[in-house]
């Protein structure tokens, strides 16, 4: 299963933790990675929270927080 495929089925903890494992093992060398140290992960994942209101402007719905914040950190892998 793709890492974005994993993203799309996050509904509660245990989806979520299952995302967190799948963007865990696709380590650094994945070349979908455009931050690769913690501050730029950090600052891509901010950052896109900031300008999509935490996801909210995608359609991400607000009820489900697990979802919101799978995005924001599969967002710290690839938002510049």
């Amino acid at each position: 299963m793709e890492l974005h495929e994993h993203l799309d089925e996050v509904k509660d903890s245990a989806t979520f933790l299952s995302f967190a494992r799948a963007l865990a093992a696709a380590g650094t060398n994945d070349d979908g990675w455009e931050n690769t140290t913690i501050e730029a992960f950090l600052d891509g994942a901010i950052s896109w929270a900031e300008d999509s209101d935490f996801g909210l402007s995608q359609g991400i719905a607000p009820s489900n927080p697990w979802r919101q914040f799978a995005a924001f950190l599969y967002c710290g892998k690839i938002y510049e």
